[in-house]
């Protein structure tokens, strides 16, 4: 699947390229052959600046085993795991880890959300029965970590407020739902395929107690105002990281372990996973830079605008969707279209705030496949990314029809 996709992205640049020559534009020459170069500086950049936070991560989670506090964290949430990751064994360490990477992915802690899940997903290789080839337990993984819910997205707040937003978190609860719909999406999606016992007492009391939490906290939320969500959110999820920092070091110290000695030994091996995944980074990224420089983006967006408008449709989300076609190939160029589009509509006009939903609505698909699938050597992703495409569709569609709802 990646190379047909790696290929696929090539193909359109390359045609993209052509047509754009034909017409004249000889620019793109220059644009896309820059593209190739800035491509490369983003990989080893990106790469870099995670060794750091790999390190710290890595080692933190080695003491954390070695303390136990993982194992019991697993505790909790293994039954339900053990039913939709059936080839997992009964306390195996990936339990623990799955369960840290959701939790991080939960609370919008970015920074350890990634590190957390590059070792989730080397816990789970260690039973793959076949080592290029994702197992059913790691596509499901990935596919809950590019669609996962994020409670309250802070960050978008932030670039709203940046904006000038008379309220820069009034689109906390359009974002909640269109990131639920699309980690239900895909969860449904991967279930269909790899046949899960969803319709189970066990799955379905899970499911019961995570919405009944979620929907108490967002109404507790909801009767805060705008500065208030951001400043619970950010030191909720600042209180729990640190909570688990203090109690990692402490249970391991009284467990007699060498907590110095153990966080280098995994601090190395982080350092070592952020240098091997620069490759993977650089191929995912050089597809994507050319893409953009070609152009092909902005036609795929005059076509919908076309179609949409030859249907009669209520066509004011087309304004929105530079960020919804840039959001599964580029974090930061999906940012860059929000921003546009807050700059140029106004941060509280429907596209602006429609684009502002439509970031915090999935994660960045294609990245998050190239680090976590090239952590672990993974070529063959199955049916990763249609499950993890699917999933990003229905946020991005549920991001529209909520906004409707909501602003009209």
């Amino acid at each position: 699947m990646l190379n047909r996709v790696w290929l696929g992205f090539f193909l359109i640049s390359m045609a993209a390229v052509v047509i754009r020559l034909l017409q004249g534009e000889l620019a793109v020459l220059s644009q896309t052959v820059e593209a190739l170069f800035a491509s490369a500086k983003l990989a080893a950049e990106i790469a870099i600046g995670l060794v750091g936070v790999l390190a710290l991560w890595m080692g933190l989670m080695r003491i954390g085993e070695r303390a136990g506090m993982v194992a019991w964290l697993a505790r909790i949430t293994e039954p339900l795991l053990s039913k939709l990751m059936p080839e997992i064994p009964r306390g195996h360490p990936a339990y623990g880890s799955v369960t840290m990477n959701l939790t991080a992915n939960l609370l919008g802690l970015d920074n350890a959300a990634t590190p957390l899940g590059l070792k989730a997903m080397h816990d789970l290789q260690s039973v793959n029965p076949s080592a290029a080839v994702a197992s059913n337990a790691q596509i499901l993984f990935l596919v809950l970590n590019t669609s996962s819910v994020t409670l309250v997205p802070v960050t978008v707040f932030l670039f709203r407020a940046q904006q000038g937003a008379v309220a820069p978190a009034d689109v906390f609860l359009p974002i909640l739902l269109a990131t639920t719909s699309s980690s239900l999406v895909g969860l449904l999606a991967v279930a269909w395929v790899q046949r899960l016992p969803l319709l189970n007492t066990l799955v379905l009391g899970y499911g019961a107690v995570l919405f009944a939490g979620l929907g108490a906290l967002v109404w507790y939320l909801m009767g805060l105002g705008s500065d208030a969500i951001g400043d619970f959110s950010t030191n909720l999820g600042n209180g729990v990281l640190l909570a688990l920092v203090f109690a990692f070091v402490l249970l391991a110290a009284l467990k007699r372990v060498a907590i110095y000695d153990e966080f280098v030994d995994g601090a190395k091996e982080g350092f070592a996973q952020a240098v091997a995944l620069i490759p993977y980074l650089l191929a995912m990224l050089l597809a994507i830079g050319l893409l953009r420089a070609s152009g092909a983006l902005d036609v795929v967006l005059g076509l919908l605008a076309t179609m949409v408008q030859a249907l009669g449709l209520d066509g004011r989300f087309i304004d929105a969707m530079p960020t919804a076609l840039m959001k599964p190939f580029s974090g930061s160029g999906a940012r860059a279209m929000m921003l546009e589009t807050m700059n140029h509509f106004g941060v509280d006009s429907f596209a602006g705030r429609l684009a502002a939903v439509v970031q915090g609505s999935t994660e960045t698909t294609f990245y998050v496949l190239a680090v976590y699938f090239g952590a672990v050597g993974i070529r063959y992703s199955r049916h990763a990314v249609p499950c993890a495409l699917l999933a990003d569709l229905s946020g991005i569609l549920t991001a529209i029809g909520v906004c409707y709802w909501f602003y009209g």
